[in-house]
């Protein structure tokens, strides 16, 4: 099966000047692609490094991230993708964890002190030996400097047979650190090349598409939205260097964008946006999301005012999609479920003992088949919580699945909250309160209670020129029929809610922010 970069590089020969990725400020072509990559792949290559290294890549989303990583393949080495979002401990952590041997980015990236974080890791044993800092989009012009010296890679090609192969390790990437440090997850190319199959069938993608992903390339959802499926289409990407609603929009109109994939954080933040009604969205025709509950009420929303129809698999950057919804499926099961089951993939669920329920309709699902990644480097102890002790891979979630094989995601399992001993799902908080007229977005944690154990705490943004309370807040509900149990005792506004690397909620940020008030409203 033919890798990425050979792909990239028969592209390079045969659509030379046609688009692979349109940024604001430089776009890069598929000659350019694999040229940028190879350039890179030499200079790693001259570095010494042994075939099957580790090279860490801190880069904003733009054209430079993917000739990095491709120059990273070619040059038989394992790409370590970090989001462009993490914080010096997290980086820290990521280039210990997976004992990456240099390191590639810009030369300065937000307020991180490279040249001191490098000497504190490499102090402490880490094995990172190089830090190759590049400048722009790894264009022919743009500085390349290997510590702290320009450097001029050669013209010789790095030989074929360095590269890494379809089936062989080529990225460890990071969960999205919504709940603490992140962990490495393991890929190999041939499970990505198994679910753009399936996304080409969920949505009838073809090569004249032009694709937009916005989420971060180094997570999940963004490999193969932004890395895999428009290489395999030969289809252009929008990328945007950060993300906001008003540039998103005006690179969908700008571009005529026709597939967008957005968690569903991002494409809430896009029907708030004043700018949604402004931009010409007609070239739009669906949105990938999901990976986690949806309120179906807002898809149908964003499906009436876009005009694009939404689409979601279920799974997660570990397993890879179980389930999905097509362009065929008719539009309740679309906006309401996650979708059947995956043919190719085995899929069984799992009680809070671990005990196989399947046929109950109702637990953890752990699944077998060809989307899976190969676990998590390095962390026995994570790995011994991924999986059954059988071998089933787990998610984090707990669903339904009835009887006609619909799945519905209620929540994760991390993410209930325990009131008086009844499991509450923060996700079923969350979209009865974006149903208030003044809710722009919402996110329920647990805040804990000396009687109940927990009880359930509301963070929200609200529309412009909007105030809300907790007590209209709850009438409204109540209006709505909501189980008592679900209905929030505490109501924090915020202009922004924390996002984690990957464009998530960080909720563990909001769990640490409501004990510390409830610590300090004590004393």
């Amino acid at each position: 099966m033919r890798s990425l970069a050979d792909q990239i590089d028969a592209l390079g020969e045969r659509r030379p000047d046609a688009p692979a990725y349109l940024a604001e400020a430089e776009s890069m072509t598929w000659g350019e692609y694999a040229s940028r990559s190879q350039r890179l792949a030499r200079a790693l290559v001259d570095l010494g490094l042994e075939r099957g290294e580790r090279v860490a890549v801190l880069l904003p989303d733009g054209p430079g991230v993917h000739a990095a990583w491709i120059g990273v393949e070619k040059a038989g080495l394992v790409t370590v993708g970090i989001g462009p979002r993490a914080g010096p401990v997290e980086l820290a952590h990521l280039l210990r964890r997976s004992g990456a041997r240099a390191l590639v980015s810009r030369a300065a990236h937000r307020d991180l002190d490279f040249a001191a974080l490098l000497a504190q890791l490499r102090a402490a044993g880490a094995p990172l030996a190089h830090h190759v800092a590049i400048q722009g989009e790894l264009a022919p012009g743009d500085a390349l400097h290997v510590d702290g010296a320009r450097v001029e890679a050669s013209n010789e090609p790095v030989p074929r047979e360095r590269r890494r192969s379809a089936d062989e390790v080529f990225l460890l990437n990071s969960t999205s650190g919504t709940t603490g440090l992140p962990k490495c997850v393991v890929h190999d190319q041939c499970r990505w090349f198994h679910f753009h199959e399936l996304a080409v069938e969920a949505g009838r993608l073809g090569p004249p598409d032009v694709f937009c992903s916005a989420i971060p390339a180094p997570f999940g959802f963004g490999v193969w939205t932004s890395h895999v499926t428009p290489t395999r289409l030969g289809a252009p990407t929008v990328v945007l260097p950060r993300f906001s609603p008003e540039a998103l929009l005006a690179a969908i109109e700008r571009h005529r964008v026709t597939v967008l994939a957005a968690v569903s954080t991002q494409f809430l933040m896009l029907l708030e946006s004043p700018d949604l009604e402004r931009r010409d969205l007609s070239s739009l025709r669906v949105l990938f999301t999901g990976g986690e509950a949806i309120p179906a009420s807002r898809a149908l929303d964003f499906e009436k005012r876009t005009g694009a129809a939404v689409l979601q698999f279920y799974g997660s950057n570990e397993t890879g999609a179980l389930s999905y919804t097509r362009l065929a499926d008719p539009q309740e099961k679309r906006l309401a479920t996650a979708g059947r089951a995956i043919a190719s993939m085995q899929v069984r669920l799992f009680d809070e003992e671990g005990n196989d329920v399947t046929g109950s309709g109702r637990g953890q699902p752990g699944c077998r088949g060809p989307l899976l990644s190969r676990g998590y480097h390095d962390d026995a102890a994570a790995n011994a919580e991924l999986y059954t002790r059988d071998g089933w891979m787990l998610t984090g979630d707990v669903v339904e699945i009835d009887a006609a094989g619909w799945l519905r995601v209620v929540g994760r399992r991390a993410d209930f909250i325990i009131r008086g001993g009844k499991n509450v799902s923060a996700a079923a908080v969350e979209e009865a309160v974006c149903s208030h007229p003044d809710v722009a977005l919402a996110a329920a944690v647990a805040m804990p209670d000396p009687i109940f154990g927990e009880r359930v705490c509301v963070y929200a943004t609200l529309r412009p020129a909007r105030s809300l309370g907790l007590a209209p807040l709850v009438a409204h509900l109540r209006a709505l029929g909501v189980s008592p149990e679900m209905l929030p005792e505490r109501l924090v506004v915020l202009d922004e809610l924390p996002r984690a690397s990957g464009g998530k909620i960080a909720k563990a940020m909001l769990r640490e922010d409501i004990a510390r008030r409830l610590v300090e409203e004590a004393q």
